[in-house]
């Protein structure tokens, strides 16, 4: 049974749905917020969030033998972020990593914190680590600047779009020309019980806001960008939660194959839909190339600029010249593609070392 925010008691709040019900998709101006979240004025109620605690002095190591991702070394307030795979290299989880010295925390989508603790617990054998699902105890605030009166509460800070030790952007522009630099994003740890006393008289935006801003961003979302086939270099998912040169983890050799071939099977990609129509279409809706299916909508949504814009999984073989179509039902809408994950292994460009510190910018 999904716990609602006691957050969403405040005027013109409308509930959201989906992976997001809970919690606020937004508070009567859904567009305001966005600019006010865009801004760093506003915070977002993510308190459905699923938290996962992993304690004990063998907590590192083991999530690194786990894990795609290097932590063994993971400093107290250093963020990161990990996967756990299939033996076939496909995502199973993806967690938000962060360490207080003494307890490592996973924040992760509302629904994979019971899995997610069951999972672990299962990989425990005999090492001295505990796992923990808190979700109940614990909340999550986002927001795009971090909070001066916050300085006692501990913050995950979002290493997109930086390519992290180890990693590899699959995108074909810079590091500094991504659009995942007018987003930095911070996911504050708040208990539960200290919820409406934290924000206090903050503006509030709802999750439609945040949502807007991933989606320009060209972040993924598990559960959204994700299926049961994914592998990260779908997603450019290497750039932030895989380290190339770690030791062995459960689907390695996938990771390392089809960065080798530098063609995974599919690709992300943004589209901005054409503006005329007075609707979205749905997530799920199929993106064509003239009568032929190439992929799916997996993300969409109004943004406060850019009109209506989304994320979508296409096949790795359509040329990025291509206008393509979104169908939903019998409504057509034209996107206009731009490239996240380059279709040839030739065209990646952005490599960068060292850990995203818990105090950057």
């Amino acid at each position: 049974m999904t716990t609602k925010s006691p957050l969403l008691s405040r005027p013109g709040a409308v509930e959201a749905g989906g992976a997001d019900t809970g919690v606020a998709s937004h508070y009567g101006e859904p567009l305001r917020e966005q600019r006010a979240l865009a801004a760093g004025t506003a915070v977002v109620d993510l308190s459905h969030r699923g938290v996962v605690t992993v304690t004990g002095p063998d907590r590192l190591s083991w999530l690194n033998t786990l894990s795609s991702q290097q932590v063994t070394n993971l400093a107290p307030g250093e963020s990161s972020e990990l996967l756990l795979l299939s033996v076939q290299g496909r995502i199973e989880f993806d967690a938000r990593v962060i360490d207080d010295g003494g307890t490592t925390w996973l924040i992760v989508e509302a629904a994979e914190a019971a899995p997610l603790a069951e999972w672990l617990n299962r990989m425990k054998f005999m090492l001295r680590v505990e796992i923990a699902d808190v979700s109940d105890d614990w909340a999550v605030i986002g927001t795009t600047r971090r909070v001066e009166e916050w300085p006692d509460l501990l913050v995950w800070v979002d290493p997109w779009p930086h390519v992290g030790a180890g990693g590899y952007a699959y995108s074909v522009v810079g590091e500094e020309s991504h659009p995942g630099m007018e987003r930095p994003w911070f996911e504050y740890l708040v208990p539960a019980a200290d919820l409406e006393a934290t924000v206090g008289d903050r503006p509030l935006a709802g999750v439609w806001a945040s949502e807007a801003l991933r989606i320009a961003a060209w972040r993924p979302r598990l559960g959204a960008e994700t299926d049961d086939k994914t592998i990260p270099h779908e997603l450019d998912l290497l750039r932030t939660a895989v380290h190339l040169a770690k030791g062995c983890y459960k689907g390695q050799e996938t990771i390392a194959r089809v960065h080798n071939l530098g063609h995974p099977p599919r690709r992300l990609v943004f589209l901005q839909l054409d503006g005329s129509q007075h609707t979205l279409p749905a997530v799920g809706s199929e993106v064509r190339l003239g009568e032929r299916k190439v992929g799916t909508v997996t993300s969409v949504v109004q943004h406060y600029e850019m009109g209506p814009i989304a994320l979508a999984v296409i096949k790795r073989s359509v040329s990025p010249d291509e206008i393509l179509t979104v169908v939903d039902g019998d409504e057509p809408y034209t996107a206009a593609q731009e490239v996240i994950v380059a279709p040839d292994a030739g065209q990646v460009v952005g490599r960068q070392t060292g850990f995203l510190k818990g105090t950057h910018r």
